[in-house]
């Protein structure tokens, strides 16, 4: 925690004071960038377009983040490459292709991509994890335990006698999992006797996720490869039931049980903890069959959103889960541990229907554009027994409602034809499994033969752009064009 004070505090004065920001940031362009990128030990280098939103969003804690990461021990020095103007040479050579791209440097060559967070706080604190020793030196007791009582993340601790390939396995392991745990090595004879090891690796949870239901230590027992203690670190990362947030998401996967409620372990660590603890008391036998995780309420509103909750009712936890396919189950029941672990016991016997979120199946769907809902879906577009072209769309989107007039032309030109056209709003809907959605208007088109494999549509947008593509790629010849879109005459 103390690592972290003075550089939260001052991010907390320069929102307050926006002036504060001493403009840290380096601009590099081509010209400079290759001289420029070897003046520093360690930099972290966003790629970006101007025009590009979550560049937008990015930029202000990029800025913040490189004023308090210049006074770091040792510093590091942040910088920016436009990629659509003075540096379209130099994103081309570190293969940017998507905005923003964020990579690490040190001495002047490409050490990593960044993962970490992308507010000021989080990447100061996961830029500071990836420099200097990767494991910090420990020769006593009263350190050791400073260092574990300091740390909000789990630490794993060797204990060597002297040089051993499980060492160097530990070394380079810890290497590669910078800023996932805090790592410390040591020697001390006093440490060995206390924690009865010789050459070894001890995971230690952090102080506020300790409980009765798991051990507080976890000592290794595998391989002596980097491989092997990677994969050892990670499968004890999170325990039985750890703190699942907006910056290790990824870290869970599916078959996935979450309880969301009012987590804080900044102000109310003892009340987070004890629906964690109930939790943990059914969790613990449950542990071969799923994972498990605690969130924010706040923090996932968009997962609640997406399980119908526009809010959370009740003080206590609400629960959904994901089975490993990633069908999704909400306990309907309020949470009691009987009610949680008979829960379990269903979604582990497939025994619960999955939960779809979907629009009212259309009463009247006999327009020549098809309306496809969450319920329907398989009828509409899977079962339908024709080539299908259809637009995932959001009701507030600008493009979409652009298209919308082009779409339904296009329906009309289609009607008679082997090929159905259909829209669904991605917003209201659960989006089939298949079908990758990240912006809007998404279009896929599906062969009636192979509906399985949805093509990602990327051509124009006007309604002759489509004829020409669906001409091109029906199963087979359209009644009213030829194969490249152009209309077919009447016979006389």
């Amino acid at each position: 925690m103390k690592v972290f004070l003075v550089p939260l505090l001052l991010v907390a004065l320069a929102l307050l004071d926006p002036t504060a920001s001493r403009d840290s940031t380096l601009e590099l362009t081509d010209a400079d960038f290759k001289s420029r990128v070897t003046d520093y030990d360690h930099m972290l280098i966003m790629f970006y377009a101007p025009w590009c939103g979550h560049c937008k969003k990015l930029k202000p804690e990029f800025d913040l983040a490189a004023d308090l990461l210049r006074d770091n021990d040792p510093p590091v020095q942040l910088a920016k490459v436009d990629c659509t103007e003075g540096g379209k040479e130099t994103c081309s050579k570190f293969g940017v292709s998507g905005y923003p791209t964020l990579k690490i440097f040190s001495k002047g060559v490409v050490s990593k991509d960044y993962s970490g967070p992308r507010d000021a706080p989080g990447i100061v604190k996961y830029m500071s994890g990836q420099i200097g020793p990767v494991a910090k030196e420990i020769s006593s007791l009263e350190a050791i335990e400073k260092f574990l009582s300091s740390s909000e993340d789990s630490v794993a601790v060797g204990f060597f006698e002297g040089k051993s390939p499980l060492k160097e396995a530990f070394l380079e392991a810890a290497d590669g999992l910078r800023g996932k745990f805090k790592f410390a090595i040591t020697s001390a004879a006093e440490l060995l006797k206390k924690y009865d090891v010789k050459d070894s690796i001890i995971l230690f949870r952090p102080k506020h996720m300790q409980n009765v239901f798991e051990p507080v230590e976890i000592k290794y027992e595998g391989g002596k490869s980097k491989s092997a203690v990677e994969l050892w670190l990670k499968e004890n990362q999170h325990g039985l039931v750890d703190h699942r947030t907006r910056d290790n998401t990824d870290e869970f996967s599916n078959p996935l049980v979450v309880a969301y409620y009012k987590v804080d372990y900044t102000k109310n660590a003892k009340g987070t903890n004890y629906w964690r603890n109930r939790i943990l008391k059914v969790a613990k036998n449950f542990a071969g069959d799923f994972k498990f995780a605690i969130s924010s309420k706040d923090d996932f509103q968009h997962e609640l959103n997406e399980f119908g909750y526009d809010y959370v009712p009740s003080e206590k936890p609400i629960v959904f889960a994901r089975s490993k396919d990633n069908k999704k189950f909400a306990m309907s029941e309020e949470f009691s541990i009987e009610n949680f672990e008979s829960f379990l016991n269903k979604l582990k016997n497939g025994e619960l229907e999955p939960y779809m979120k979907s629009e009212p199946i259309p009463e009247d769907n006999s327009k020549p554009v098809k309306i496809a809902v969450g319920k329907n879906f398989d009828d509409v577009v899977t079962n339908n027994g024709k080539d299908t072209l259809i637009e995932f769309y959001a009701p507030w989107c600008g493009h979409c409602k652009k298209l919308a007039p082009i779409w339904d032309e296009l329906g009309e030109k289609m009607a008679d034809e082997d090929v159905e056209i259909v829209k669904m709003d991605a917003t209201g809907n659960d989006v089939p499994s298949g079908f990758e959605v990240r912006g809007f208007p998404t279009i896929f088109w599906l062969p009636k033969d192979s509906k399985s494999s949805p093509v990602s549509y990327n051509g124009g947008r006007e309604v002759n752009d489509f004829i020409k593509y669906i001409a091109k790629h029906a199963t087979n010849e359209l009644k009213s064009f030829d194969r490249s879109g152009n209309p077919k005459k009447d016979e006389l």
